[in-house]
């Protein structure tokens, strides 16, 4: 089989396990259905039973990963729409996520001592919250292994965005700007898409808390690995 349909069938798969995930999603709307999370399952199942390379998904899965650009790019519309109350908020924005930034580094540095973990995997996952390009970039700066760093990624992603709601509604968190900055510090751009869904002013402070976390994170990481390593 062409690597050219090869590309296309992992295309056309991926598109619509997803859309069948949010068909399933909207009949039972829990965590364990959320969209992202049951086709990022599904095509690990799929590759460990089959044995098929990742490199060999990644055919196909390059072109829609490519999307993931002008995806970010798009989060600036409701960011701008809600511009007013950006800077209304200026100052909280940014001791939440520097207070957030810390915090998302520190424990995973803490939880993976705690567990033993070999130092390079320590190093992989402390920019787990960041979004994929910065976290690989931290995390290779730093001496970790960045396949690891991408899992890392993915899991703070996906994690954030099933179990974020019901983590807002246990702590009675309702105020937009207070959820936009949790999700997007913690989540990043899986995240966000999950805050855009709670409303567009928690989508545009989860979009720039995000910006900020990528940009903190990349300054404080090292320091902090260096110092409670």
């Amino acid at each position: 089989m062409s690597r050219l349909i090869l590309g296309i069938l992992f295309i056309i798969l991926t598109v619509l396990i997803f859309y069948l995930s949010k068909k399933l999603y909207h009949i039972i709307p829990t965590p364990f259905t959320l969209p992202i999370f049951i086709t990022s399952l599904f095509f690990v199942l799929l590759l460990i039973i089959f044995d098929i390379p990742y490199q060999t998904y990644m055919i196909g899965g390059q072109w829609l990963d490519h999307f993931l650009g002008p995806l970010v790019v798009a989060l600036a519309l409701p960011l701008y729409r809600q511009r007013h109350l950006v800077k209304k908020y200026a100052k909280t924005i940014f001791i939440g996520v520097a207070i957030g930034s810390i915090i998302g580094v520190t424990s995973g540095i803490v939880f993976a001592k705690w567990f033993s973990f070999e130092e390079v995997i320590i190093q992989s996952i402390a920019p787990k919250s960041v979004t994929t390009p910065v976290a690989l970039s931290i995390a290779d700066s730093v001496g970790g292994n960045m396949t690891i760093a991408a899992i890392g990624v993915m899991i703070a992603g996906i994690g954030g965005a099933m179990f974020a709601p019901l983590m807002l509604r246990i702590f009675r968190i309702d105020h937009p700007v207070a959820r936009g900055l949790g999700i997007g510090t913690a989540s990043h751009a899986i995240g966000t898409a999950k805050a855009l869904e709670l409303g567009e002013l928690d989508g545009a402070i989860s979009a720039l808390a995000m910006t900020i976390t990528a940009i903190t994170v990349s300054i404080i990481a090292p320091f902090l690995l260096q110092w409670l390593l």
